[in-house]
């Protein structure tokens, strides 16, 4: 299944300000924590706990916040299924961003140890 162009613009301007409340809520549900939320993000983007949280100040959408990003050079580990979508098939590069940041939560609120997660 491929997103739609449609579901690519959406995904485009969603805020992560806006996801990032959602993220932490389900972690800390699960018994993970902000600092675990924010070494993800920082493995996956580069961003530091003072960068994420100018970011969300900022307001700044996803395409914006994936702009500024350095991504891992081992973000392409990152495979599976998430909302459906197979993320190694997914064609936008912007979209296959944020489901590789959506499926690193999913993974840290199942439990699964950090070395993994951070495919080390």
């Amino acid at each position: 299944m491929q997103p739609t162009a449609a579901h690519n613009e959406k995904i485009a301007k969603m805020t992560f300000a806006t996801v990032y409340p959602l993220y932490l809520a389900k972690l800390e549900r699960k018994g993970r924590t902000k600092k675990e939320l924010d070494q993800v993000i920082e493995w996956l983007t580069g961003f530091n706990d003072d960068m994420i949280s100018k970011l969300i100040d900022e307001n700044v959408t996803f395409e914006a916040f994936f702009a500024r990003a350095q991504l891992n050079p081992s973000a392409n580990l990152i495979t599976g299924l998430i909302c459906g979508y197979r993320i190694e098939e997914i064609e936008n590069p912007l979209t296959r961003k944020v489901r590789y940041l959506d499926k690193l939560v999913d993974e840290l609120a199942k439990g699964r140890k950090m070395e993994k997660i951070l495919r080390s």
